[in-house]
């Protein structure tokens, strides 16, 4: 008997699990691998509920899987034309929060798992590890579970990440690195006053609109080997003043920069600190700047594990996936300290928007696409 794929990624879909909300599909997956033979722990850490399985040994090489089934909050239900916890079908696709990203590939590759351990050479070792917490603060999610393998022995050759991959086809695309992320909240500060006595005041905000306008001007870089060039987004300029006569004290700016693997986080810290100085000697407004790295840059260099993954890819869809590092952060940015990651996924087009759905047909699809790689992973 084999494991439908479909019918796990519609019961993972009913499950209400909003990040951080577990909602019942991790229990769920726990009971499946746990009848399958895999030897289930929960790794739950803060308000975070985790899901590490194991089928075979701990010394023997491992394939190893990480996704998630904490989605996105549901935006305005109201503009929902279909359940979005429902999982119906119409026109051959399943609707429902999560059903590209990612139930649909967690769903494909246990499914694909519980089948393969049922004749899988002595030597396979297969490793899960499924987290609640990617769509959240990722603090206390793959982390977590990752801080537990390394104080109980446990260990990943290589992983593959389920996130969905492909822009609009099917194969078209995996991932084998990702940019770095990092925001900056920037604060000028100058004296408050009359509008009708700027002399008396001290603006923040022509110091601020300056500082913007030539971090967006400045070039980051042209991009590099596997990587398009870096950009930086000037997403916030706020003043919080009503007042249409009263020069404020302070104004606020956000910036957002993803960057390749010509940059780290210390090193545009370091460059925009530097730039804030330049302003501030030639304005003598004040800054401050608070700075969160959501992850750096990363790249598992075309290899082993890329072309297993590419053939198998290939094998199923006719297409040979080009092999990228655009979009944004996934958890294989923690992976990747662990051991050499690639995500593949499904066509991710609809994800976190309303009326998000994954043409059903995809789905085992993918779960062939992954037996695939389990076998030839082992072969």
């Amino acid at each position: 008997m084999t494991t439908d794929p479909v019918d796990l990624t519609r019961r993972l879909i009913q499950c209400p699990s909003v990040t951080p909300a577990e909602g019942g599909a991790l229990e769920l997956l726990e009971e499946i691998l746990t009848g399958a033979g895999f030897v289930c722990t929960r790794v739950d850490r803060g308000e975070v509920s985790n899901l590490f399985a194991r089928w075979g040994s701990k010394n023997a090489r491992t394939l190893g899987f990480n996704g998630h089934t904490d989605v996105v909050p549901l935006g305005d239900e109201a503009a929902w034309t279909m359940p979005p916890f429902g999982a119906e079908v119409k026109d051959g696709f399943m609707y429902g929060r999560g059903a590209t990203d990612m139930k649909s590939g967690v769903a494909a590759w246990v499914a694909a798992a519980v089948d393969f351990v049922q004749d899988a050479p002595e030597d396979a070792s297969l490793v899960i590890t499924i987290t609640g917490d990617e769509e959240g603060d990722a603090v206390d999610g793959t982390t977590a579970i990752l801080d537990w393998m390394a104080g109980n022995g446990e260990a990943m050759t290589a992983c593959v990440v389920g996130e969905p991959t492909c822009p609009d086809t099917m194969g078209e695309m995996m991932k084998i690195g990702r940019r770095g992320s990092m925001t900056a909240f920037i604060t000028a500060r100058g004296v408050q006053g009359h509008s009708a006595y700027p002399h008396r005041a001290r603006n923040p905000v022509p110091a601020l609109a300056r500082l913007m306008a030539d971090l967006d001007a400045h070039v980051l870089d042209e991009g590099t080997e596997h990587f398009d060039a870096s950009t930086l987004a000037v997403t916030t300029i706020d003043t919080g003043n009503a007042a249409t006569n009263v020069i404020p004290a302070d104004c606020r700016a956000t910036v957002n920069i993803r960057f390749n693997d010509a940059h780290d986080s210390a090193g545009l810290t370091n460059w925009l600190k530097a730039e804030m100085a330049r302003v501030q000697a030639d304005t003598g407004i004040k800054f401050e700047m608070t700075v969160k790295v959501s992850g750096e840059s990363f790249i598992t260099p075309p290899g082993e594990l890329s072309a297993l993954v590419a053939k198998s890819v290939e094998a199923e869809t006719g297409v040979s996936p080009e092999l990228s590092t655009t979009g944004g952060t996934s958890d294989a940015r923690f992976v990747k300290h662990h051991c050499p990651v690639v995500e593949f996924g499904l066509v991710g087009k609809t994800m976190h928007s309303v009326d998000e759905r994954v043409e059903v047909a995809q789905i085992p699809q993918l779960k062939a696409i992954y037996t695939r790689i389990m076998r030839d992973f082992f072969a």
